[in-house]
């Protein structure tokens, strides 16, 4: 077996136990919850029996194992049961609001690798310099704060006493867009409506750029600390004998190494953004998935709150995957590895 293989294999086995880990482990915190979800669903006016009638069709009133394995049972269908705060199929729920997340996640991970890498890049080349005080100052200011902070920030600054971004929502309500993917950067295109991706881009980069000030910050003073490291090694100093030039050096000889652990600090921050991004998309009127989530914790929705739970879950470990196979790709050592075992 080719030694990537391996590692992917090995990869998604252990993603799969630790999935089925998190679904035991949220299914019995969602069942502690204090609180009826069946009363809480039907409202303080419903009658003893409505509620009673509710709870069984639920499974509530059976042991929690039993209802563990009706729950299994229905994923096994690809079936996570009704919501009880919109009254349709969570799936149908999580259709419709996960595009809207990963779309500006999507956007936000751009904005870390664009920005953050390259930041760092120069910070290292030009270290002790007025370039690197300056670049160290914008990164430490991102890193200390959370995204919401930022987001209340940006739209003060940007949409209220400069309206240059809009205040809320993905799009304008002038624009109409025929939902193909739920992406509506993807859909506009589809649409050749290129008026209406603009609309749609001005009105994610501001929520987008809030989100991922925090790993922007960490990926650039990552880098530098990695790339300052790797410019005291013996075969830098050989190619700065050599003459080579100092961009070239910078590019091919330093960043390579020092990129693995940034890229470690990326993924990561690109999954936890899954759970991170609530309050962004709160202070945004963001109709994504990890405002959903939020609600229907609110309202106790046991069926709502597992898929959610699962579905980010899931998202973070297809994202940790990824930076496993593509640190792999960039270090030799670990494919060496997996074909030694």
């Amino acid at each position: 077996m080719l030694p990537v293989v391996r590692l992917l294999a090995k990869r998604l086995g252990t993603s799969l136990i630790v999935l089925v880990g998190v679904s035991m482990l949220i299914f019995a915190i969602a069942r502690g919850i204090p609180g009826d979800p069946a009363r809480i669903a039907l409202g303080p006016n419903a009658s003893a029996e409505q509620v009673t009638a509710l709870r069984e069709k639920l499974h509530l009133d059976r042991p929690i194992v039993v209802q563990y394995g009706y729950f299994i049972s229905d994923l096994a269908r690809g079936d996570l049961g009704v919501s009880l705060y919109t009254n349709r199929p969570v799936t149908t729920d999580i259709a419709q609001f996960l595009p809207a997340t990963l779309e500006l996640i999507f956007v936000s991970g751009a904005m870390m690798v664009l920005l953050g890498l390259p930041l760092g890049v120069v910070s290292a080349r030009y270290r002790d310099t007025w370039i690197d005080n300056a670049i160290r100052l914008v990164t430490l200011l991102g890193v200390s704060a959370p995204a919401f902070v930022w987001a209340v920030i940006l739209m003060l600054l940007f949409a209220f006493f400069l309206p240059i971004f809009p205040i809320a929502g993905r799009i304008s309500d002038t624009i109409t867009v025929m939902p193909v993917t739920g992406f509506l950067l993807v859909d506009t295109l589809l649409a050749g409506n290129f008026r209406a991706f603009g609309n749609a881009f001005w009105h994610i980069l501001l929520p987008a750029f809030a989100l991922a000030l925090s790993g922007i910050g960490q990926a650039a003073r990552l880098t530098r600390a990695n790339m300052v490291e790797t410019y005291e090694r013996p075969y830098i100093e050989m190619a700065q004998s050599y003459g080579f030039p100092e961009r070239r050096i910078a590019a091919r000889y330093a960043f390579r190494p020092s990129m693995i652990p940034s890229l470690t600090i990326i993924g990561l921050d690109f999954a936890a953004m899954l759970g991170n991004a609530f309050l962004v998309e709160a202070v945004f009127a963001w109709p994504g998935l990890s405002r959903y989530g939020v609600a229907v914790i609110l309202r106790k929705d046991l069926n709502a709150i597992i898929g959610t739970v699962l579905v980010i879950s899931a998202m973070f470990l297809i994202v940790n995957v990824i930076v496993d196979l593509l640190i792999a790709f960039i270090n030799p050592r670990i494919r060496y590895s997996q074909r030694a075992a």
